[in-house]
């Protein structure tokens, strides 16, 4: 390959990686589902504030929270993520405590507090692959979420069933035992 040849090819993948997201989605390519952290302000405001410190995943318990690299474009470089199927979010809410730009905003670890002010998402589950739906109780995504008969319920045979409180945290994502997974969780963020 001519070295002319080589750097429009490299070139060009530069500028895949550093797409905005909506840009790679009308392409084709898949879009990223991932999550901010608990208390993080919407997506404009949040990428306006983070000043990419690392506190917040250097603060997680979970090691839930990772960064960006050139993944979701130049704007969400090193600012903080989470990808429920991978890690999940167990709400202990000291990432907004050590935000020094209010970028993720404190709250309390109380249930009142954290259904009134997390946004991460919404739960969503897909009947077809759930067991639960196919006559084999398992409702092991009940289980795992911090916040039962509040953000979700279970019915006949543990089906479950999300509820308006759901504030997107992923445990019962990363629970599910189905591949793919039968419950997921939907990101708030535009």
């Amino acid at each position: 390959m001519k070295r002319r040849s080589f750097l429009k090819v490299l070139g060009a993948g530069a500028a895949a990686m550093a797409a905005p997201e909506s840009a790679r989605a009308a392409r084709g390519q898949p879009s990223l589902r991932y999550l901010r952290p608990p208390g993080a302000l919407d997506e404009e405001d949040f990428l306006t504030r983070c000043i990419n410190c690392g506190q917040c995943g250097e603060v997680c318990p979970n090691r839930c929270i990772k960064y960006f690299s050139l993944e979701n474009g130049l704007t969400s470089l090193d600012t903080p993520y989470i990808t429920p199927r991978e890690k999940a979010c167990i709400l202990c809410m000291k990432c907004g405590d050590v935000c020094p730009t209010g970028a993720i905003q404190p709250i309390a670890r109380e249930a009142e507090e954290i259904v009134e002010n997390v946004k991460m998402g919404h739960a969503e589950v897909d009947e077809s692959l759930c067991l639960s739906f196919q006559g084999k109780t398992c409702g092991v995504c009940y289980r795992a979420c911090p916040l039962p008969d509040v953000a979700i319920r279970v019915g006949r045979l543990e089906q479950p069933h999300v509820l308006d409180k759901c504030v997107g945290c992923g445990l019962c994502e990363r629970s599910c035992i189905q591949m793919p997974h039968a419950i997921r969780i939907i990101p708030s963020h535009g």
